[in-house]
């Protein structure tokens, strides 16, 4: 299952930052973020609850960007 977020990131590189610790995140298979659309796409791997999954993801995320933030 794929599902686009609305995030709010500052630059690219923490842009950069946030989809290397979404893709580092258990069930997700894949991550990519845009800086430029202030977005998130997420696929998960099969059975997970893309909900419990991106609480995970957005503890991830704060690990290296605290100001960060993903609405889901």
């Amino acid at each position: 299952m794929k599902k686009t977020y609305k995030i709010e990131v500052d630059c690219a590189n923490c842009a950069n930052k946030m989809e290397d610790a979404a893709r580092k995140t258990a069930g997700v298979s894949s991550a990519t973020v845009n800086f430029m659309t202030q977005k998130m796409i997420v696929e998960f791997e099969d059975g997970r609850e893309p909900k419990q999954v991106m609480q995970n993801v957005l503890k991830n995320c704060k690990k290296v960007e605290d100001d960060c933030e993903i609405f889901f």
